[in-house]
Parts: C-alpha cells; structure tokens; sequence
C-alpha cells in the first residue's frame, strides 16, 4: 500500500506517517524499488498501535522507547510490558478524572434546568 493510500485508510496526514518512521515511532517501511514506501501489514500494524497510543495522550518518547525495545526482541518483554502497564495507570486517572467532569458539568446543566422549572 502507498502513503496516499495509507494515509486516508488511518486519517493521517501523509508528512505524519513519515513523521512516525523518521523519529522511529514505526519500525522502518519497506519500499518498492524506486525508494516508494511499500506499506505492508506489519507496518500497518505498527501504525494502528501508535495512532491509538497517541490519541490517547501517550507521549512519542514512550512510544519511541517501546518500538526500540521491540526491536531488541523478548529479551526486553518485561520493560515493554512495565511502559504499557504504566501508560495504562496514566489513562485509567484520565479516564477517572474525566468522569468526575463529566459528572460535575451534568450536575450544573441540571442546576439551570432546575432553575428554569422554578
């Protein structure tokens, strides 16, 4: 698969996918003979993984770090596993946080609602 293609099947720019393969947020992309990117399901793979991670606020430099561990093979699977356990804690408070947002905004919302009945 080219960049083009790609990019509109994950919703990324094109200069992100070279973004992530520059600063090694993906493993290298094969490429065609005339030095095209030849995206294969491995590196669509990869790009699935980091997409998520980021939209999760999961910052390049863990990113970076786990690709680079994975790379090293099994022998790094407890540090890979540790960054992953650690960036799940991270979310977990996001997510915990948010809901007690979320519930203080529903309980304003309510408060003018009562308000209007009044």
């Amino acid at each position: 698969m080219i960049i083009s293609e790609v990019s509109e099947k994950y919703g990324m720019t094109q200069d992100a996918l070279r973004y992530y393969e520059r600063v090694g947020l993906i493993p290298p992309v094969p490429r065609k003979p005339n030095g095209i990117r030849d995206y294969d399901d491995y590196s669509c793979g990869w790009i699935e993984f980091i997409h998520c991670m980021r939209k999760t606020g999961v910052p390049v430099e863990v990113l970076v770090e786990y690709v680079q561990l994975y790379q090293q093979g099994s022998k790094t699977k407890e540090i890979r596993k540790e960054l992953l356990l650690a960036e799940l804690n991270r979310l977990d408070e996001r997510i915990a946080n948010l809901q007690a947002t979320r519930k203080r905004l529903a309980s304003k919302i309510e408060n003018y609602d009562d308000l209007e009945k009044s």
